[in-house]
């Protein structure tokens, strides 16, 4: 009797191996070289012009989108991304079926699993989507918990390899097609300790980043996320302080995030006065003493009091950028876990040590 195969879930990006990380972002820039032609608008491409189709992998086959909190950049990548792997992307907000209604977690996730191909969960508390996993006989890929961010972080990765000349010129270029190589950096994150920086402090230090963050004591990784973050042994390459001048001094790179995630709201003016002075500005960078060339990213939505206008629409700001990439990391997951259910593929045996085993 043949043993079961095990489904592949990605909670977080400590779930993965360096070499697998870097592995999604190679593949997530291949495919975003390998579909853009097809976004042009017909007539413009030259006429002996060899595109490539991407890879089918989720042909015929559907993607539930399973949304407890609302989004706008998530959605959209995972809509657009499937389409151009061949398959459907099925939103599934909180009106639209009977999760948390009169329908568990598990029968829930039985239930999808059996109609759908995989299942992409944006939900509340980590334990919601660690349940949706339990129960799944198709792959779960966190969209955003409480805990983690993973398809944010690996934008942000992507997004920062492209710009690598930014950072150092002689940066050697990579092979036509291949993903730019990303000299060691040093990243201040500046504002609360939340899933978008806490899949950071599991990945930065891992890929040779030195990490500085800027966050009140009362406002620091949870201990559920700082074990992985020991675990993994990332602690040695992050420095933490409550002023946000020594996060970003020497930083190459400065980013800040949300203070008031959604479901805090009732918290807003406790939390605004806790983060004065927490406003990424060109003058905090100069006194704190970041490099010169430092460049700027934020997830979205963005408030005023988080980072000002003349950082926010700068020439040092990858915002948008960053923003469309979601959709090309968010493809390669999709292709990889969903459509091959092998995050494994193109990694050197012997490199997955520290993973989940697919």
């Amino acid at each position: 009797m043949a043993a079961t195969r095990v489904v592949p879930h990605l909670m977080t990006l400590a779930d993965l191996t360096p070499a697998q990380i870097n592995r999604v972002l190679a593949h997530s820039y291949a495919l975003k070289q390998q579909s853009l032609p097809w976004l042009e608008p017909q007539g413009t491409r030259p006429k002996d012009a060899k595109l490539r189709l991407p890879p089918q992998s989720l042909f015929n086959k559907t993607i539930a989108l399973l949304f407890s909190k609302r989004s706008t950049r998530t959605r959209l990548a995972a809509e657009t991304s499937s389409v151009l792997l061949g398959g459907r992307a099925l939103f599934l907000g909180r009106e639209d079926i009977q999760l948390g209604v009169n329908e568990s977690p598990r029968d829930t996730a039985r239930v999808i699993g059996g109609m759908c191909q995989g299942i992409f969960a944006r939900v509340g508390e980590h334990a919601e989507i660690e349940e949706l996993a339990k129960y799944s006989p198709v792959p779960v890929l966190n969209a955003l918990s409480s805990y983690w961010h993973p398809t944010q972080i690996l934008a942000d990765l992507l997004t920062l390899h492209e710009h690598r000349h930014l950072f150092d010129p002689k940066t050697p270029q990579a092979p036509a097609g291949l993903l730019p190589p990303l000299p060691p950096l040093t990243v201040a994150y500046v504002g609360d300790s939340a899933n978008v920086l806490h899949d950071m402090l599991v990945t930065y230090p891992r890929l040779g980043h030195k990490l500085q963050v800027a966050s009140p004591e009362k406002y620091r990784a949870p201990p559920a996320v700082w074990d992985r973050v020991v675990e993994l042994e990332c602690d040695k390459g992050i420095m933490w302080t409550a002023d946000p001048k020594e996060a970003v001094h020497n930083a190459d790179v400065v980013i800040t995030d949300t203070w008031i995630s959604m479901g805090q709201e009732a918290e807003k003016e406790e939390r605004l006065k806790a983060f004065e002075g927490y406003q990424v500005t060109e003058k905090l960078c100069k006194e704190g003493g970041a490099k010169p060339n430092w460049q700027f990213l934020h997830c979205l939505p963005r408030k005023s009091h988080e980072v000002d206008d003349e950082v926010f629409f700068g020439p040092r700001s990858l915002v948008y950028p960053e923003a469309d990439n979601r959709k090309w990391t968010i493809m390669a997951l999709f292709d990889l876990l969903f459509g091959k259910w092998n995050l494994n593929e193109g990694v050197a045996p012997g490199k997955s040590t520290n993973s989940k085993e697919f």
